[in-house]
């Protein structure tokens, strides 16, 4: 799977758990981290942690794809999986506002709002 499969695979999974404003942003020739991050929100904190740890779930059970590290899922206001090539972000709102990660990583040609 590429790394842009892999990125419109969560982007899709993230969408079917209503999970708002989903974007990715292409940042291989940005930064030797990752391919892409995946940005996306949640209404509430138990809507990021649900968003997260079902995404962790179906990626392992469906597609044997497991992150190399996930961060802030319990606390349900900024959580973090690192599946490599694609980084995925999900916000609660006031924390998307603060970081606004969307500003400081696209250049105007590299950011896709995901619609199904």
């Amino acid at each position: 799977m590429t790394s842009k499969e892999k990125t419109q695979l969560i982007c899709k999974l993230l969408s079917s758990g209503k999970a708002i404003g989903i974007v990715y942003i292409a940042v291989e020739n940005k930064t030797s981290l990752c391919d892409y991050f995946v940005i996306a929100g949640g209404r509430s904190k138990i809507q990021v942690k649900s968003l997260a740890e079902n995404l962790e779930e179906k990626l392992k059970k469906e597609y044997e794809i497991i992150p190399r590290r996930t961060e802030g899922v319990q606390g349900g206001r900024w959580a973090v999986l690192d599946y490599a090539d694609v980084i995925v972000h999900i916000f609660g709102d006031e924390e998307r506002d603060f970081y606004n990660l969307e500003r400081l990583w696209e250049d105007g040609a590299n950011l896709t709002r995901y619609e199904d």
